[in-house]
């Protein structure tokens, strides 16, 4: 396994970490040799992710996402981003082996930028657990974090 990957997934929310690391290791198995799924990002800080909606707004770059600060389901560590690997570099092209990543992390309850009908967000995989980000930014503004720092919920 790829440990950059695995320490990404450590990020995770921890009520959604196990069934992420579960889901990589089985996408790992699922893809052939020469391609390899890598998590190029779990946690999103506020800061991160207005710069990333600036991009191509007031920033240069092409528009890459709607979601400002504190509107992800990365801010709150219950996302995640991949990529495939393909003989050592990274392929965005989503064919039979990006579906494949996907479908095992949908078969263990990860929605899919894909089937967005708007912005598809194709490296995308979240597990909102019943929540809306506005209800996640309300608790993370109240201060329901823990020790370290992931918000106090549970699944509804």
């Amino acid at each position: 396994m790829e440990q950059t990957s695995i320490n990404r997934l450590n990020q995770l929310h921890p009520l959604i970490r196990e069934k992420a690391l579960l889901a990589y290791k089985e996408a790992v198995n699922a893809t052939p040799t020469g391609v390899h799924p890598f998590i190029t990002q779990t946690f999103r800080t506020f800061a991160e992710s207005d710069a990333l909606y600036a991009q191509g707004r007031t920033k240069p770059g092409s528009v890459v996402t709607n979601a400002p600060a504190g509107s992800s389901y990365h801010n709150y560590a219950l996302a995640l981003d991949f990529v495939n690997l393909v003989n050592g570099k990274e392929s965005w092209t989503v064919d039979k082996n990006w579906m494949a990543v996907v479908n095992i992390f949908k078969k263990y309850g990860f929605k899919w930028g894909g089937d967005w009908s708007s912005l598809k967000d194709y490296p995308h995989l979240e597990m909102s657990l019943g929540y809306s980000v506005k209800e996640l930014k309300a608790l993370h503004d109240a201060g329901k974090v823990d020790s370290e720092g992931y918000l106090i919920i549970k699944p509804k």
